[in-house]
């Protein structure tokens, strides 16, 4: 019995002792993964951290850079944690966790530096995962040792971040004592290479998306200027040196045009007045300078700097103008139009450095939008220039036309006036001629009837009866005198046969003109006396005219300035001394001839019927009122010309004729006038 008791006493013990050890198995195994769950939510919430950075951030990676530092130093209990980005053949510092200021100076001072100078790098740029247990270790580098030394760690590792199979940087994460990094470890910093390659890409086509719009309303803002600005290219090119100033983030950007072998300022946007004004200056430049404007404007080819300062082929004439405006760096592209350069664009900058390609190939877009503009501005003012010739052309054949008309109507007018001279001429002719001799007749009959014996009164009665008809066949002589001479200025005024259509010289035939009126006046007037003026252009020439009809025209402008000046002398005006002049004056493709006096003038009411016909001013017998219609129509109608009068009543009257030289009205298609 106590033999079985303690037995199952044993028993007890035995199973109580291996449900203590389960015991502390399940709570160690409970233990362990409340710290993997404590761990794992750690790690959730330091990637749920950054991956809030870069969502607030999506144009700038640093932030995030700076995140995964801290959070990888902290989570994998290291001493410290830097951010590096392969740029090219060298390694770039981007974000690193705080040690002590002289260690922190020493990372700083140590990058960038060449990737062949730490084989390491090399082995992680091409997609090795690398870690020193112990930088101390033989197998360790120099330059790794010495730097573990700097910052004072023993143990480091290092993940490249890949994107796309390509390393684009790496991470490292190191501690203060030797020992190598456990596996989940090296998975969590990978973790950590894997968010700064999304913070990475996602700045890249965040920035390349807002670049690209900006570009692209660019783009529209200067086609738009260009549509609104068809013959002017200077608000284009305004709107591409700001937009290529704005887009390459330079200080400056200029627009160059090339006329002749000078290289001339077209546009400018400068990052301060000094620098404006000392752009200003140095244009325009010969083509054969040195600037690099010039250069690029002869050669046709891009050109740029990276850094003016210290690039060893720099003149010390353009370090100097580069000073004065201040830039170190600067790209410049050529304005092609068939290959050949018609201007430059270019931006500078503060700072030195390269161009990238996305930017160099924009301002070669912008350079082609210039070209476009001052292609299209060439072409709208060739347009114009087409358009306005093909209007002066119609006007001219509308005139030619009208001309052609009016001829026409002139000869019909000739043949009907010719036809009214023969049904008019031979009956008034009969009443002037009998008219006369019925004044003869009574002068006869006076005669006839003086010796026969008469009353006093009945004698008286017959006296004054032929005296009454001896009067008043004066009147129908003088009448008649003045309808015959109202026929045959029609009969002139509609003649045919005006002459020959040919070449002739304005000067002298305003001479002939103005001699024959005066002598004409001098032959009717002998008392009549006027100064005549002259004032001739002896550039003034030769015209295709019909000179007979000219001197028509100026004889009787002439004639006019005569009665005027003569009517002013008959008011009894002191010191008043009657003038006449003529002058003339080339204007190019047409030729002015003036007549002045310094007669009575033309009241207002006047002038605006002088040009009709039959209308004048003169007394009965003096004027027929067709001198100025005929003038008018000769002038404007026969020759295409124009006639203007100037005027001041009790001064002065100045007829203005312009006649074209060449006129498009030929002799052999004139007819009647």
């Amino acid at each position: 019995m106590d033999a079985d008791l303690r037995r199952r006493i044993d028993e007890l013990e035995q199973q109580l002792q291996c449900a203590v050890v389960e015991t502390g198995r399940v709570q160690g195994d409970l233990a362990a993964a409340r710290d993997r769950e404590a761990q794992a939510l750690e790690w959730q919430t330091a990637t749920a951290e950054i991956l809030k950075v870069i969502a607030a951030s999506p144009s700038d990676a640093q932030p995030a850079f700076e995140a995964i530092a801290s959070n990888a130093k902290r989570l994998l209990r290291g001493f410290s944690a830097t951010v590096l980005r392969f740029i090219g053949d060298e390694l770039h510092l981007v974000a690193y966790t705080p040690t002590s200021p002289e260690a922190d100076a020493g990372l700083r001072a140590s990058f960038p530096r060449h990737i062949a100078a730490f084989p390491t790098f090399a082995l992680v740029r091409g997609g090795e995962t690398v870690q020193f247990p112990d930088s101390e270790a033989d197998e360790v580098p120099e330059p790794n040792r010495r730097l573990a030394r700097l910052r004072g760690f023993r143990s480091v590792l290092f993940t490249p971040l890949m994107n796309r199979g390509t390393a684009v940087g790496m991470i490292s994460i190191t501690r203060a004592e030797p020992g190598a990094f456990a596996a989940h470890h090296v998975q969590l910093l990978q973790t950590f290479a894997d968010q700064a390659v999304i913070a990475i890409e996602n700045a890249r086509l965040f920035n390349e998306t807002r670049a690209a719009l900006e570009r692209q309303t660019a783009t529209a803002e200067i086609l738009n200027a260009i549509a609104s600005s068809p013959t002017d290219v200077h608000p284009v090119f305004d709107a591409i040196s700001e937009s290529a100033r704005r887009l390459l983030a330079g200080q400056t950007a200029l627009v160059t045009r090339v006329v002749g072998d000078m290289l001339h300022l077209a546009a400018c946007t400068a990052g301060s007045p000094e620098g404006d004004a000392e752009i200003r200056i140095s244009f325009p430049s010969p083509l054969s300078s040195r600037a690099i404007h010039s250069r690029v404007a002869e050669t046709g080819k891009i050109a740029f700097r990276t850094d003016v300062e210290t690039e060893p082929d720099v003149p010390q004439a353009v370090k100097d103008m580069a000073r004065a405006r201040g830039y170190r760096s600067i790209l410049v592209v050529p304005m092609l139009r068939e290959g050949v350069a018609i201007g430059t664009i270019g931006v500078s900058r503060a700072e030195p450095g390269a161009f990238p390609e996305a930017q160099i190939n924009l301002l070669k877009t912008f350079a082609d939008q210039a070209v476009i503009a001052i292609e299209n501005a060439r072409l709208f003012e060739q347009l114009q220039a087409r358009t306005a010739e093909l209007a002066r052309s119609l006007d001219d054949l509308r005139a030619a036309q009208d001309r052609l008309v009016q001829t026409e109507k002139l000869a019909s007018l000739g043949q009907l006036t010719a036809g009214i001279a023969h049904e008019i001429k031979n009956p008034l002719n009969f009443v002037n001629n009998f008219a006369a001799l019925s004044a003869e007749l009574t002068d006869e009959l006076n005669e006839v009837l003086a010796p026969v014996a008469l009353a006093d009164s009945t004698r008286g009665e017959i006296d004054e009866l032929t005296g009454l008809l001896k009067g008043n066949l004066q009147k129908i002589v003088q009448h008649g005198k003045r309808a015959d001479s109202i026929v045959k200025n029609m009969l002139l005024h509609s003649r045919s046969g005006s002459g020959e259509h040919r070449p002739t010289d304005v000067n002298a035939l305003v001479e002939e003109s103005l001699n024959l009126a005066y002598h004409g006046a001098r032959a009717e007037r002998p008392q009549f006396n006027v100064t005549l003026g002259r004032a001739f252009d002896p550039e003034a020439g030769a015209i295709e005219a019909f000179p007979q009809e000219i001197t028509r025209v100026l004889l009787n402008l002439i004639s006019n300035g005569f009665y005027a000046v003569e009517k002013r002398c008959s008011r009894g005006e002191t010191g008043f001394e009657p003038t006449v002049s003529a002058s003339t004056r080339s204007r190019g493709d047409f030729v002015e001839i003036s007549i002045r006096d310094n007669g009575v003038g033309i009241p207002p009411e006047v002038k605006d019927k002088m040009y009709n016909p039959f209308f004048t001013t003169k007394p009965p017998g003096e004027g027929t009122g067709l001198g100025l219609s005929m003038s008018h129509d000769i002038i404007v109608k026969q020759h295409g010309g124009r006639i203007d009068v100037a005027t001041e009543p009790g001064e002065f009257t100045e007829f203005t004729i312009l006649l074209p030289r060449r006129s498009s009205f030929s002799n052999g298609t004139r007819g009647q006038t």
